[in-house]
């Protein structure tokens, strides 16, 4: 029996993951905002619908942006993850992708991940809650 509950509990602890692990990245600092979009309104009517992504300048380090996948909604600080912010880190949308214009290291909206290319960090991922048609974006 105290076997079993030593493995419950390893399990237990093995499972949990902070916020820390989740911003671990030495160029991005980790800062406290929540952002609301009402998608009633017609400037963000698009994230309604599967494909569509929006970027919001006042939220995170520089802007966020934010996607509706179809099976959920995602939410990524906007400046290049793999160096530090500066005036050319914010990334600019096409589409379902970002680029950075230091490096034109492109993201894909969906995953994150850079697009051809192996990168040490992805974008990084804001916590997202959708509510009716609020969505709710926060640190």
């Amino acid at each position: 029996m105290k076997k079993l509950v030593l493995l419950f509990f390893t399990l237990a602890l093995l499972s949990c993951s902070s916020d820390d692990a989740r911003q671990s990245n030495q160029y991005l600092p980790s800062i406290s905002f929540s952002v609301s979009v009402n998608t009633n309104l017609p400037q963000y009517s698009n994230l309604q619908f599967a494909g569509n992504a929006a970027y919001f300048p006042n939220a995170g380090v520089r802007g966020i942006f934010i996607i509706n996948t179809g099976s959920g909604v995602l939410a990524w600080e906007a400046s290049d993850p793999n160096h530090e912010p500066n005036d050319c880190s914010t990334m600019v949308r096409d589409g379902v992708e970002v680029t950075c214009g230091c490096e034109d290291t492109t993201y894909n909206l969906y995953n994150g991940l850079a697009v051809g290319e192996d990168m040490q960090y992805a974008l990084l991922a804001y916590r997202t809650s959708v509510s009716g048609n609020i969505i709710t974006v926060s640190n």
